[in-house]
């Protein structure tokens, strides 16, 4: 007689649980480096916003903001941080639904893997199509396209993740061995990735010829790099909160075996 495998043994709850502890703990590191990093180079994209529109006005005073910056900031770090416990609810869920279905040795390795994909379908791939904008530009009436373009990125790369999920199981089902499959893998998603990128336009938006080139890469690639975090400690977090249960699931079967 054998124990139940370590799936069967992590229910929903137990996983939700990972989850929002995995999520608060990205939230926390990805608000951190927000106001650490991210603001320190949108305030100075304000400072050139602000001095267009001092030049537009010849120079008089403008009228202040609804809303002042340190409440912006604040209401920036609070949003970074739910957005990390979101995730983590989420991520449990997608994990519970998908964990036979991904590739990894174990509970650790296949965390990873969903967080690697969640951050290149929601993340990378839109950031490459529409990439972050300091406030100093975009045109307001471009809006709706960028968001349309945004959500048709993101349904795209999912289309390929599913895509090649279902290629990869269609091959396990012919006899295809595990490098055969990886290599038939690979080339699906450059094929894939290279459709997405001929086929969705990119952003509509120009870059005026007062925004210095070292502000708009430094804050895009800040921008990346705060949405990598929370991915990489999302997913690395949720695995080493599973790794200690599924040991323990793992050494107790051979003990009530036979």
């Amino acid at each position: 007689m054998r124990s139940a495998s370590p799936a069967t043994e992590m229910g929903i709850g137990y996983l939700l649980r990972r989850g929002l502890a995995a999520g608060a703990a990205a939230g926390a590191l990805a608000a951190v480096f927000f106001y650490l990093v991210l603001e320190p180079v949108v305030r100075r994209a304000l400072v050139i916003e602000e001095a267009r529109g001092n030049a537009d006005g010849g120079g008089h005073s403008h009228e202040e903001p609804l809303v002042s910056r340190s409440m912006q900031v604040f209401g920036g770090i609070v949003t970074v941080t739910v957005a990390g416990l979101l995730f983590g609810l989420v991520f449990a869920v997608v994990y519970a639904w998908s964990r036979n279905r991904l590739p990894g040795g174990s509970d650790f390795g296949r965390a990873v893997v969903l967080a690697g994909l969640g951050f290149m379908v929601f993340t990378l791939l839109p950031g490459l199509r529409i990439p972050a904008n300091p406030p100093a530009v975009g045109d307001p009436e471009s809006v709706t396209r960028r968001t349309l373009i945004y959500v048709l990125t993101i349904l795209v790369g999912l289309l390929i993740v599913l895509a090649l999920f279902a290629l990869d199981r269609a091959l396990a089902d012919r006899g295809y061995d595990v490098p055969r499959r990886a290599a038939l893998a690979v080339a699906g998603a450059v094929v894939g990735l290279t459709l997405l990128f001929l086929l969705v336009p990119g952003s509509p938006d120009g870059i005026p010829a007062d925004m210095p080139a070292d502000i708009l890469w430094d804050l895009r690639v800040a921008s990346l790099a705060m949405l990598g975090l929370l991915w990489t400690v999302l997913g690395v977090g949720f695995g080493l909160l599973l790794s200690p249960r599924t040991r323990t699931a793992a050494a107790a079967e051979p003990a009530v075996a036979g």
